[in-house]
């Protein structure tokens, strides 16, 4: 990794160094397009909150250290479900990188969301002695539950057969794209009626989830950006928590 500064070294040139007068004229021009882009963000949140509901009456079966339990009981008694579908495959054996730093950061968040109504959760297809190993292994407590067996990830668009990724259909991010592996990762949320009813709101995909990645916000914002230009694929520099310092 590229540790240095030296404007002969970094991939793109460093800006002109200039007068504090300068660089506030510069800031604050800066500063009017980042609020039209928090302006444009906010209208697209309710736009976002008015789409239509999916009532769903399908049975899923899902598997919590509880037990098996349907996705309305994940609720625990609150009217609004987030769920972050964890690449995690049956046979993998331990989770995927990225998700695993998201969760880093969802982790914390868990308590927080709780009091605003909001009961949040991991999903993956792994069985579930591999995902509480693993869980225990990254120190994590947010409920994580296996759909193992169940049409869920499929059905949620995060799950896909070899045919569809070696044929490169383009079924992934409601058929924009073609899925870049069989298992892959998203935010789906539901909401839940006092009689029960259960309903999908929303889901997320590919890029839609990268707000949830608070390392880019940062280096989005230092001088060497994503430093990602030289590397086999964007976040190969990426390792789990406990790898960082460790040979591959």
């Amino acid at each position: 990794m590229n540790t240095s500064l030296d404007p002969n070294t970094t991939a793109r040139p460093r800006p002109p160094v200039v007068s504090r007068d300068a660089w506030l004229a510069a800031r604050r021009a800066l500063l009017a397009r980042e609020k039209e882009l928090t302006r444009l963000e906010d209208a697209l949140a309710e736009e976002r909150r008015r789409l239509p509901w999916v009532r769903l009456d399908k049975p899923y079966r899902l598997e919590t250290s509880a037990g098996p339990t349907t996705l309305g009981d994940l609720f625990a008694g609150r009217s609004q479900l987030a769920i972050y579908h964890f690449m995690f495959g049956p046979d993998w054996e331990e989770g995927c990188r990225t998700c695993s730093m998201i969760t880093d950061l969802l982790d914390r968040s868990v308590v927080h969301l709780a009091h605003r109504d909001v009961t949040l959760l991991l999903a993956s297809r792994a069985p579930l002695e591999k995902l509480h190993a693993f869980q225990r292994r990254m120190a994590w407590t947010i409920p994580w539950v296996s759909t193992h067996g169940s049409d869920f990830n499929a059905d949620f668009g995060v799950s896909f057969s070899p045919d569809d990724v070696s044929a490169e259909r383009p079924v992934y991010n409601y058929g924009s794209a073609a899925p870049y592996a069989e298992e892959t990762g998203g935010l789906s949320v539901f909401a839940r009626d006092a009689d029960g009813s259960v309903y999908h709101t929303y889901s997320t995909y590919g890029r839609g989830g990268e707000p949830l990645i608070l390392p880019y916000f940062v280096l989005d914002r230092v001088p060497k950006g994503r430093d990602e230009a030289g590397l086999p694929w964007p976040m190969a520099w990426l390792r789990h928590h406990d790898r960082y310092g460790m040979p591959e």
